[in-house]
C-alpha cells in the first residue's frame, strides 16, 4: 500500500483521549515509523498488520494505553524495560509519545534488533537502546537486573512465563504491566504461586476498548514487592517448557 497520504486524525484523537499532549514532531514520527514498518515488512516478517488505520489502533494506542496505568508519564523519566518488543511494541510508541523516558527494547532475533535500531536512528530517539539477547540470559547481567522502574511486554507467553521472564528486572517498588486479550482471567490464577515466588504482587487490571474498534484489552498490574530470588529465571527455554504453576 502506499504510505505516503494517510489520515491522522483518528491518530490525533485518541492522543486527546488518552490525555497524551503531542506537536507535530510527534505525529511525523509516528507516519516515519508506519513508512518503516511497511518497508522493512517487504523482506522480512515484522507484523501481519500493517494499513495505517489498524496500525495506529492495535499498535500504536494499544501500547500506548500504559497511560491507563500509569499516570505520571509526562512528569517522570522512568527506567522501562520493554521484552520480547518484536516490532518496537509497546517501547517506541511510547518513547515518541514521551521522549524522557529511558527505554530498552530485548528481542531475540536479531534482524529485528536491526530494525529496532534503524527506526531509532531515523526517528532521530534518544535514551533508548535495542538489545539483542534472551530474557533468561540478561537477567544475569548486573547493569539490567532490579535496575528498571517498569517492564513491560506484549509478548504472547502466558503470564506465568511472562513474571519469571519479566520480574527479575525490576528494582522493588517497580511494577511489570502485561498487555492481554479480554481472556486472560485463567493467567491471572495460574500465575499466583509464580508471581508470589518472584517476589511480586498483583495489584490490579484496567479493561477498556481499543479506540475506534470493539476489541477490548486488559493491562494487568504485578508490583515488585521483594527482591527476586538469585535462582531466577532458570536457563534459557525452561520458563516456557516447565512453568512455575
Amino acid at each position: 500500500m502506499s504510505v505516503d497520504k494517510v489520515d491522522t486524525g483518528s491518530l490525533i484523537r485518541s492522543l486527546d483521549d488518552l490525555g497524551i499532549r503531542y506537536d507535530d514532531k510527534t505525529i511525523d514520527r509516528f507516519l516515519r515509523y508506519h513508512e518503516l514498518l511497511c518497508e522493512w515488512n517487504s523482506f522480512m516478517n515484522l507484523t501481519s498488520i500493517t494499513e495505517w488505520q489498524e496500525v495506529v489502533n492495535k499498535h500504536f494506542v494499544d501500547s500506548l494505553s500504559l497511560v491507563k496505568c500509569v499516570n505520571d508519564m509526562t512528569d517522570v523519566s522512568y527506567k522501562i524495560l520493554d521484552i520480547g518488543t518484536g516490532a518496537g511494541f509497546p517501547g517506541i510508541p511510547l518513547k515518541i509519545a514521551f521522549p524522557d523516558l529511558k527505554i530498552t527494547l530485548m528481542d531475540s532475533l536479531n534482524k529485528r534488533v536491526n530494525f529496532l535500531n534503524e527506526v531509532i536512528k531515523e526517528l532521530e530517539l534518544t535514551d533508548i537502546y535495542a538489545v539483542h539477547s534472551r530474557a533468561e540470559t540478561l537477567a544475569r547481567d548486573k547493569e539490567h537486573r532490579q535496575q528498571y522502574d517498569l517492564v513491560v511486554s506484549r509478548a504472547v507467553a502466558n503470564m506465568t512465563v511472562l513474571s519469571e521472564l519479566c520480574l527479575p528486572y525490576l528494582k522493588v517498588g517497580g511494577s511489570f504491566i502485561c498487555y492481554k486479550s479480554d481472556k486472560a482471567d485463567e493467567e491471572l490464577t495460574a500465575s499466583r504461586k509464580a508471581v508470589d515466588l518472584l517476589g511480586g504482587k498483583h495489584s490490579g487490571c484496567k479493561e477498556f476498548i481499543l479506540p475506534e474498534t470493539d476489541i477490548p484489552r486488559r493491562l494487568y498490574v504485578i508490583d515488585k514487592i521483594n527482591d527476586t530470588p538469585d535462582k531466577y529465571p532458570r536457563k534459557e527455554g525452561t520458563p516456557a517448557r516447565s512453568p512455575l504453576y
